[in-house]
């Protein structure tokens, strides 16, 4: 007997891109309907585009820089670190961490973002960097 394989193909160009929530310049397409342990999106921003500054409490993040520089604050106080992460790079965040994602470069930058567990917490949202 084989073992049954369960698999979704996606490409970028065929997805349903709709902004992260109204007059958000940010856009997202969710892939976690074919996840079942995670949580799954692809995401663009626009030169410009600065993402919630906020602490999940329960996911452990994975961000893929796959076009542009993601610029990332991480950690919490008036200085957080600040990251430039070029197409290529990967940055795994454990829960807890204060993040803020932004794209500060002309290109658009587009990220894929796993999380895992598929669940949110309560998301603490901070102000601005």
């Amino acid at each position: 007997m084989m073992p049954r394989v369960g698999y979704t193909i996606f490409h970028a160009d065929g997805l349903d891109w709709q902004p992260r929530r109204p007059g958000d310049p940010r856009l997202v397409a969710e892939l976690s309907g074919a996840m079942t342990s995670a949580r799954a999106n692809l995401f663009r921003y626009p030169a410009g585009a600065v993402g919630r500054r906020h602490i999940d409490p329960v996911q452990e993040e994975v961000f893929v820089v796959i076009e542009g520089t993601l610029t990332i604050h991480m950690g919490e106080g008036d200085e957080p670190e600040q990251h430039e992460l070029a197409a290529g790079s990967v940055l795994v965040v454990q829960p807890g961490t204060a993040l803020q994602l932004s794209n500060r470069h002309e290109p658009e930058l587009r990220l894929f973002i796993v999380g895992a567990p598929p669940e949110r917490g309560d998301t603490i949202f901070l102000d601005p960097v």
